[in-house]
């Protein structure tokens, strides 16, 4: 093999195999930071020796246990780790010709364990919402800090801080790098479930820019609910997301006209929903109400979702069902989003004005203050409502708080509809 096709293929197996390195790397380390450092030195040595070796049958193991040995100089240099040290060090003396079984051996780690305690680590509640965000990509996601910050508009500087002083954080809790259990467990599964959530939002939905949708992040969060998923087959909320991500993301190609309007719901396209993941989305979602989920929030979430996936037809929608899910939803989860897309439901299934009621239990100045699907929905309950005149006045405020510059054009082109 060429040089250069070598190294591609060392990226690609990088790539596959770097949280699973990390992963394992910081529970032998119990540092985030070095654990990515160790993992980096595997890659410059893969570059120097594959090309004249080859790759090995089973790169992934080789990477690990070249990771492995770097940090066990490490422990003799620095005199750190003295139990772990003498176990491991004996182990090589003894090894002979085969170290790296002894190394492995002596360890004695799951991958799957370690991949999951490191998504647990990535993911703490320690770290506020936003530095989870961006840990979780960088270690387990393997996406760069120039990635991370285009993604969340931010800029290259503040995205490389923001990771720093996770790790840092990380560092002086002095966490364990392994899956918690019992309650412990449940309240950081909660915070895994959220970030990855986020990520999916941020890429279904985009906050600000001039892409209305950014598919692999989308795809990001879809691979890491579905390596929780193999990884956890007893937690009904894992595949209740998963549901959820997976029937929403079947929706990314009608989602944006070509000239990169968004296209509302009730007029897509549903030919081009990918029916692999409605499927995909659909069985995951059985599974959870099999493990008695089906009241938990991401399992509600996820069949709504499959309420619109279900119908053929936008006219065919079960909107009343989609209300009292809802009603539902927001008994396990209440909040002023919650309550706004049940007005939504309402408006569909009992008509404009039960919507315009049940928005006017929303206090406009508190926690939606600023956030602009609020007045879009108000203006969409009043245009049905023939109400004109008002309509146009909620869509106007609306783009003026959009900071989406499709999402922006389009509800001004809402508010024109409206007339003078």
């Amino acid at each position: 093999m060429a040089a250069t096709g070598t190294h591609q293929a060392i990226e690609t197996v990088f790539r596959i195999e770097q949280a699973r390195l990390i992963g394992g790397l910081a529970r032998m380390v119990r540092d985030v930071g070095l654990a990515e450092e160790l993992a980096q030195d595997a890659l410059v040595t893969a570059l120097s020796e594959w090309p004249k070796t080859g790759v090995p049958n089973n790169p992934g193991a080789w990477l690990m246990a070249a990771a492995k040995r770097r940090a066990i100089d490490g422990f003799r240099r620095k005199k750190m780790l003295a139990r772990k040290h003498a176990e491991i060090g004996r182990d090589l003396e003894d090894a002979g010709e085969n170290p790296v079984e002894a190394i492995e051996a002596a360890l004695d780690d799951d991958l799957g364990d370690e991949l999951l305690g490191l998504i647990f680590t990535a993911c703490h509640p320690v770290l506020s919402p936003e530095a989870r965000a961006a840990l979780t990509l960088r270690l387990i996601g393997g996406l760069t800090t120039d990635e991370i910050a285009r993604a969340f508009l931010s800029s290259e500087t503040t995205i490389a801080q923001r990771i720093v002083r996770a790790k840092k954080t990380l560092g002086r809790a002095g966490l364990a790098y392994e899956v918690p259990r019992g309650p412990e467990r449940q309240q950081r599964l909660a915070s895994v479930l959220e970030v990855i959530y986020l990520i999916f939002n941020e890429g279904y939905a985009a906050t600000a820019g001039e892409d209305l949708i950014r598919p692999a992040l989308c795809a990001e969060a879809q691979r890491l609910g579905r390596i929780l998923a193999g990884l956890l087959p007893g937690e009904p909320e894992v595949f209740g997301l998963l549901a959820l991500m997976e029937i929403q993301a079947s929706r990314l190609n009608a989602r944006v006209a070509p000239d990169g309007s968004p296209v509302p719901l009730t007029e897509q396209n549903r030919a081009r929903w990918d029916q692999l993941l409605i499927r995909r989305g659909l069985a995951a979602l059985e599974r959870a109400d099999t493990l008695g989920g089906a009241d938990g929030p991401y399992a509600l979430q996820a069949a709504l979702a499959a309420c619109h996936a279900r119908a053929r037809r936008a006219q065919e929608t079960d909107w009343t069902k989609m209300a009292a899910l809802y009603d539902r939803l927001r008994a396990v989860m209440p909040s002023p989003v919650v309550d706004l897309n049940r007005a939504v439901a309402y408006s569909m299934a009992f008509g404009p004005e039960a919507g315009l009621t049940l928005l006017d239990g929303i206090d406009p100045a508190g926690a939606l203050a600023g956030y602009a699907p609020l007045p879009a929905a108000r203006g969409d309950f009043l245009f049905r409502a023939g109400r004109l005149a008002e309509a146009r006045v909620a869509f106007e405020q609306a783009a003026t708080l959009s900071r989406n510059g499709p999402e922006k054009a389009f509800l001004l082109k809402r508010a024109a509809a409206c007339g003078g």
